[in-house]
C-alpha cells in the first residue's frame, strides 16, 4: 500500500467523520421537528452556540473530554459514536466497492441507515425525511447510476420482479379489504397511531403504487420495442429505474402485508409505518432480491432482541428499524452468496 492510497483512506475517513456530526444533527433534531440547518450548534442545557474549535469531529470529543466547554454538562457519547462509525463506515464501503459509481448512492444510503438507527433507538419512530426522502434518492440513483441493479437487469430477473410485484400489490389491496371488512364486524384492532394508520388508505399512497406498476409495465413494453443497438444505453437506466421501482414496492410491500396479517391475528398495530417505508427504500437501493432476503434476515435479529428485552422489561415493542438496517447490510455485502447458498440446497443453481 503506497502513500496515495493512505492519503485516500485517510481523506475518505475524515470525510465520514465530518458527514457523522451532521448526521448527529439530524439525529438530534428531525425527531423533534426541528430544522437541521438554523440554528448553529449549541449546548442543550446552557444553549451557549458552539465555536469551530470545539465542533471538530471526533477529536473535540476527546479533548474537551466529553464535557461542554461552558457549563461542564457531560456530552452524549452518542456523538462520538456516531462520527467514528460513519467514518469506519465509509473506509469500509470504499474498500469493499472502491472507487466505483455505486459508491456514492450505498454511502447515502448507509448515511440513512445511522440516523434510523440511533433515532429509532430512542424514540421509536423513523422520520419520514429518511425513509421517504431515502426512497426518492435511491430511485434517483437507480436511473442515473444502472450499475446499482446490474446483478437484477436480466430479463428473467425483471419478469419475475414484476410478476411478485403484482401478486403483492393484490395481496396487499386484498387484505386491505379483509382488514376493513373484520373492523365493520368488530374486530377491533388497538393503533398506537390512528393518523399514521390511515395513511394506507389513503388515495394518494395507492396513487404512488398504480404509477410505480404503471411505469414497470411501460418500460417492459419500451425494452420489447426499443432492441435497437443505439437505445440500449437508455435502456440500461430505464432498465435500473424499473429495478428500483419494483424493489421499493416487493420491499416496503412484503413487510406491509405482515403488518396487515399481525393486526388481525394480534388485534393490535404490529407493524409501524416508519419499518414499511424503511423497507421500501431499502428496495429502491437493493432491488427486489435484496430486499426480500433483508425482510427475512431482519427478524432473525429481532426475534433475540425481542425476547431479551421481554424478559428484562416485560415490554413487547422494540425499536425494529436498527434490525432492518442489519439485515439490508448483511444483503448487501453478502446477499447473493446466501441466495445462492440457499437455493443451492434445494437443487438449484442462482
Amino acid at each position: 500500500m503506497n502513500a496515495l492510497d493512505w492519503f485516500v483512506r485517510g481523506f475518505i475517513f475524515v470525510t465520514g467523520a465530518v458527514i457523522g456530526s451532521f448526521l448527529n444533527v439530524c439525529i438530534v433534531r428531525l425527531p423533534r421537528n426541528q430544522s437541521i440547518v438554523k440554528p448553529r450548534s449549541h449546548c442543550v442545557v446552557c444553549k451557549k452556540t458552539i465555536a469551530w474549535f470545539d465542533n471538530i469531529p471526533l477529536l473535540s470529543f476527546l479533548v474537551l473530554r466529553g464535557k461542554c466547554r461552558h457549563c461542564a454538562t457531560p456530552i452524549s457519547v452518542r456523538y462520538f459514536i456516531v462520527e467514528l462509525t460513519t467514518a469506519l463506515g465509509f473506509v469500509l464501503f470504499y474498500e469493499w466497492f472502491g472507487l466505483n459509481p455505486v459508491l456514492l448512492p450505498y454511502l447515502a444510503m448507509f448515511c440513512g441507515f445511522m440516523i434510523t438507527t440511533f433515532v429509532d433507538l430512542e424514540h421509536r419512530i423513523i422520520p419520514d425525511e429518511v425513509s421517504v426522502g431515502g426512497l426518492w434518492v435511491g430511485l434517483a440513483f437507480s436511473a442515473i447510476t444502472p450499475g446499482l441493479h446490474e446483478a437484477q437487469a436480466d430479463s428473467a430477473s425483471i419478469s419475475t420482479g414484476t410478476v411478485l410485484m403484482i401478486i403483492l400489490v393484490l395481496a396487499c389491496l386484498l387484505m386491505q379489504g379483509l382488514t376493513a371488512v373484520l373492523q365493520k364486524l368488530g374486530h377491533k384492532i388497538d393503533r398506537q397511531d390512528e393518523e399514521e394508520a390511515d395513511d394506507g388508505n389513503n388515495f394518494g399512497f395507492y396513487l404512488l403504487i398504480a404509477a410505480s406498476a404503471g411505469a414497470v409495465l411501460l418500460i417492459n413494453v419500451l425494452g420489447a420495442r426499443w432492441t435497437a443497438p443505439s437505445m440500449q444505453p437508455l435502456m440500461s437506466h430505464l432498465r435500473s429505474f424499473e429495478n428500483g421501482l419494483i424493489g421499493y414496492i416487493i420491499g416496503g410491500g412484503c413487510i406491509y402485508a405482515m403488518g396487515m396479517l399481525g393486526d388481525i391475528i394480534f388485534r393490535k398495530e404490529s407493524m409501524g409505518g416508519g419499518d414499511i417505508k424503511l423497507m421500501a427504500m431499502i428496495g429502491a437501493f437493493l432491488g427486489w432480491k435484496l430486499a426480500i432476503l433483508s425482510f427475512f434476515i431482519a427478524p432473525l435479529f429481532g426475534a433475540l432482541s425481542g425476547i431479551v428485552v421481554k424478559l428484562r422489561t416485560k415490554e413487547s415493542v422494540i425499536a425494529y428499524g436498527p434490525f432492518i438496517v442489519m439485515g439490508a447490510l448483511i444483503s448487501l455485502f453478502w446477499g447473493y452468496r446466501l441466495i445462492d447458498w440457499i437455493l443451492s440446497g434445494y437443487g438449484f443453481r442462482y
